[in-house]
């Protein structure tokens, strides 16, 4: 994935967390793998998370909690 749909996808994502009311904490592309990393800054219960997966622009899996927040990984 080049540097321009990269950024592309990161806006589109940052824009529907945003849309749906959370914050992000992080929000990182693994290069290798072409996955991106959420982290909110929020803790979502399974039915929140659930549907936030299925408003996200890329298919989304929920990788349960973190230090700051719910996780998420997102494939293109």
């Amino acid at each position: 994935m080049n540097c321009e749909d990269a950024w592309h996808l990161q806006d589109e994502i940052t824009a529907m967390v945003n849309a749906l009311g959370y914050s992000i904490w992080e929000l990182s592309l693994d290069e290798r793998s072409g996955c991106f990393t959420l982290q909110l800054q929020q803790h979502l219960d399974e039915a929140a998370a659930s549907a936030l997966c299925c408003h996200m622009p890329l298919p989304a899996d929920y990788d349960g909690q973190g230090p700051y927040g719910s996780i998420f990984t997102l494939t293109p």
